[in-house]
């Protein structure tokens, strides 16, 4: 049985030393940030370890050697010298007024204040926070170092509500300009946040800024590499197998598939959520962690907003620019990818487009049940249920249930909802489908609105076509006139053709009939 403690949860890295926690030394990386730069800006998942690394570059900065005892920093750092720092945490705070980001940053800067004293003119917060710089410098005879901590808490959370936005970005334009300003006066700056928010003005006259976010050089910064987990948590693993009944060799094929799969830059190793996977090795079984600790409304928000067809998700392709931004409610892809429910799965070096999609297995249907709710008239203690039996269905060959239960999706569907119903239809469909898909082997591809797809189970195949205002008999007619069914018909298992015709009239199922 292994001995270690997880850190699960814990962000700063003094108690993680101190209490015996276990750490995957990243500090020769650390090492390599501090001496190669002295601005940084870092893109990542919420947790993914950004609070960590600020806490771990904080106790590097704060000259505290016996921290590292043991680890790569030890050897590499010859001088360890103390400097003033400024460690901003965005993320205490609820951002929900005008004038609350106001508070946090007052909050912060009082705290400064009280150990490096105010100056009468100094009227606004960011002439406070440069005299705070000035002054820290001065007093102490070392250049500052300034961390901040979830940069951009206070405009996710006002997503869709312009007049907040520009408020806030207002605030955080000339205060974050500081660390230009004062460039003299400063060692070190980092920003960590899950978005990068670059074309609404928040950077854009920080270009000192050296955003690592899609550096090849620092993809391991945060979350674990596949080497880390074999360097580190073998005999975890070997564990996990025995609990879980598998072979070792089983046991790593399904962290895999469960946790892996985040690559922040094009054909760059993958990169384990470290937050799963610390939770798998204490639990020792595999659940959906990382999507327990948070819902992401505001994405719900926007890809509803911006009348987005959710199955483009599974081969978004795009470009850097569009990567790198955060552009407006018209497009969800940057913070969708930036949050971590889409990576970077492909690239074309001709045309500089990368191809997305869902990173890993948790992710996927994490995110599938979470969207559920918000296309159906389902709530979220509702919808597996409803998933559960969808599959029992399929499984039983039970067609007329199956069909009589995805109407009851469409039914009473509030009116906001349909407004682009054909748009609705596929987004419904691509859902549960999805979900469905986790239980039954699912095959599907869409053109020009309507979905045709193949279910399996160990004994029944299932071909189906979808028309909008057509007829059932149409949609199957395309069955067989298109051929879909030919590469199953040497197969043992039953098939069924079904042909499916949605109405815009009843706003539903109208028919479905199956050969």
């Amino acid at each position: 049985m292994s001995n270690k403690i997880y850190p699960i949860g814990i962000q700063n890295f003094e108690k993680i030393r101190k209490d015996g926690y276990y750490y995957v030394d990243k500090t020769a990386l650390i090492y390599q940030l501090v001496k190669t730069g002295s601005y940084y800006f870092l893109s990542r998942p919420r947790r993914f370890g950004k609070s960590l690394l600020l806490s771990t570059l904080e106790a590097y900065f704060q000259g505290k050697k016996e921290l590292f005892e043991g680890l790569a920093m030890e050897k590499l750092e010859k001088n360890w010298i103390e400097y003033p720092i400024l460690h901003l945490d965005l993320n205490i705070g609820k951002y929900d007024a005008p004038d609350s980001l106001d508070k946090i940053l007052n909050e912060a800067l009082l705290g400064w204040e009280a150990l490096y004293g105010t100056r009468p003119g100094e009227s606004t917060l960011a002439l406070r926070f440069k005299g705070v710089v000035d002054r820290a410098c001065k007093q102490t005879g070392q250049r500052v170092v300034i961390l901040v901590d979830e940069y951009d808490k206070p405009l996710l959370q006002t997503i869709g509500n312009e007049a907040l936005q520009t408020e806030y970005r207002n605030t955080l334009k000339p205060f974050y300009g500081v660390l230009k300003t004062m460039d003299g006066s400063i060692k070190f700056g980092m920003l960590t946040g899950v978005t990068k928010f670059g074309k609404v003005s928040v950077f854009s006259d920080l270009n000192n800024l050296i955003d690592i976010s899609m550096s090849e050089r620092y993809v391991p910064l945060c979350g674990i590499t596949g080497q880390e987990i074999r360097d580190n948590f073998q005999e975890d693993l070997q564990e996990l197998a025995d609990k879980q009944e598998m072979t070792y060799e089983e046991a790593c094929t399904q962290l895999k598939k469960c946790y892996d799969g985040y690559h922040f830059v094009e054909n760059s190793e993958g990169i384990y959520n470290p937050f799963s996977l610390l939770n798998t090795f204490y639990n020792m079984k595999f659940g959906s962690y990382w999507f327990e600790t948070g819902t992401p409304t505001y994405l719900v928000e926007l890809l509803k907003r911006s009348h987005y067809n959710l199955e483009r998700m599974a081969h978004e392709e795009t470009d850097a620019d569009v990567l790198n931004n955060i552009y407006g409610d018209e497009q969800p892809i940057p913070v969708i990818f930036q949050s971590g429910y889409l990576t970077i799965k492909g690239y074309d070096n001709e045309f500089g487009l990368y191809r997305l999609g869902f990173p890993n297995e948790e992710v996927e249907e994490g995110f599938m049940r979470f969207l559920m709710p918000f296309y159906t008239r389902y709530n979220k203690l509702e919808a597996p249920f409803e998933i559960q039996q969808f599959v029992r269905e399929i499984r039983a060959g039970e067609v007329d249930a199956f069909f009589r239960r995805l109407q009851s999706f469409f039914a009473d569907t509030p009116y906001e909802l349909v407004k682009n119903l054909e748009l609705h239809y596929q987004n419904v469909l691509f859902i549960v489908f999805k979900l469905v898909g986790f239980y039954v082997k699912t095959e599907y591809h869409t053109s020009e609105g309507r979905i045709d797809l193949v279910l399996q189970t160990d004994k029944f195949i299932y071909v189906m076509e979808f028309k909008l205002n057509g007829t059932a008999e149409e949609a199957l007619q395309q069955i067989n006139e298109k051929h879909y069914a030919q590469p199953f018909l040497s197969d043992t298992r039953k098939l069924f053709k079904i042909g499916v015709n949605f109405s815009t009239k009843t706003r539903n199922i109208e028919r479905w009939i199956e050969l």
